[in-house]
């Protein structure tokens, strides 16, 4: 029986984990902190921090092929692995590349794809620099470590520099400043790729945000097919240049002319990518699994005309309330996910529930109307 490991035990884990249990494989997690809900799952738990040796090496002895639930991991520590004969994937020289926002983009505009204007910033006069020739508003990023809006400030002019270059600089990633894109919506593409290069994308979505966090996925996204078809390949064109290889998935901006930008790309299964649990033939999570272990990939077409995922997020701070689902479950259609996290905290990520439906519309009542019977 092969033993995945994986890197991090969050919902990610979790669910990659859930997704092994069914394809009769074992999981290996390896989390800094104790009491994952992923590790919850397995047998085998190694905690530490990352980079010890020790922690390492006992989470290698119990993998046979590695990979990760975030791109937070460092990409050397990875190599180290690989140099030790143990098979990661994505591979280390591709995390290094997404795990850096400024490599990233510099790989995907090196492929001629088509995202907005960046450059990397080491001073706040770069900065207010990059202002004078991209105009304001900008966006100032941290280059690494950043999710959900955090490592992100908006720059609307050049007054907003200082105390923004002050906040994201204590981190200790460098930064980049890209240009505003005023966007008509968000999209998302999850996108699978094999060792020997099979490529398949899941339907074009459209997310919505809620305080930078994705707060609904609307699949398949209300758009024209040559739109769709536009943004499918660039998605796929992206994971291509970095020679990913598992589930990634790729953000995009739509233009209100219905032109479509690279917004960036995590490495992993991904929020907006959840729907495909009940949505999808084939899940994220299995799809990733078998392109890891070099299987056949699955089918990525949706089950019904139709999926709406709404993510339930928290709504105050301290322990999660006992029975908190019992509502939820009383509505037909509405497929409740719960994470197993103890502490709830404002805008967390505690679950997720998921709806199909013959439209749009029909799919997104439904899961709102469960959602708003969770008391989180």
């Amino acid at each position: 029986m092969k033993r995945i490991g994986i890197f991090g035990g969050g919902q990610l884990a979790q669910m990659l984990t859930q997704a092994a249990i069914s394809l009769g494989l074992e999981t290996t997690i390896f989390e800094r902190v104790a009491d994952s809900p992923a590790g919850r799952l397995t047998q085998r738990e190694i905690i530490g921090p990352w980079d010890d040796p020790t922690a390492l090496a006992r989470f290698a002895a119990q993998s046979d092929l590695v990979t990760l639930e975030n791109e937070f991991v460092d990409a050397a520590i990875l190599a180290r692995l690989e140099a030790q004969g143990i098979p990661v994937t994505p591979s280390s020289a591709t995390v290094a590349v997404v795990q850096d926002k400024l490599l990233q983009k510099e790989r995907i505009a090196a492929a001629g794809l088509a995202l907005p204007p960046f450059r990397a910033v080491s001073s706040p006069e770069e900065v207010i620099a990059a202002g004078e020739a991209f105009g304001w508003p900008m966006v100032l990023k941290a280059r690494r470590n950043g999710y959900d809006g955090y490592g992100n400030a908006t720059l609307r002019h050049a007054d907003d520099v200082a105390p923004a270059w002050a906040h994201l600089t204590r981190g200790g990633s460098p930064l980049l400043v890209e240009a505003w894109v005023p966007f008509a919506r968000e999209l998302a593409v999850m996108v699978v790729r094999a060792h020997d290069g099979e490529t398949r994308a899941y339907p074009v979505v459209e997310t919505v945000q809620r305080n930078h966090i994705c707060h609904i996925v609307r699949a398949p996204a209300p758009m024209p097919a040559a739109e769709a078809a536009a943004a499918t390949e660039l998605a796929t064109r992206a994971v291509q240049a970095v020679h990913g290889v598992g589930i990634f998935g790729v953000e995009l901006f739509e233009l209100p002319d219905g032109r479509v930008l690279y917004n960036e790309m995590a490495p992993r299964p991904h929020n907006s990518g959840h729907y495909t649990i009940e949505g999808c033939v084939t899940s994220q999570f299995e799809n990733h699994l078998r392109a890891v272990l070099g299987w056949p990939l699955g089918p990525t077409d949706l089950r019904a005309p139709a999926a709406v995922m709404v993510n339930l997020l928290g709504q105050y701070h301290g322990p999660v309330r006992g029975d908190v689902l019992r509502p939820a479950l009383a509505v037909p259609g509405a497929h409740v996910h719960l994470y197993g996290k103890r502490e709830n905290r404002i805008g967390r990520k505690m679950g997720h529930i998921t709806a199909l439906g013959a439209t749009l519309a029909e799919a997104e009542a439904v899961a709102r109307r469960a959602a708003e019977r969770v008391d989180l």
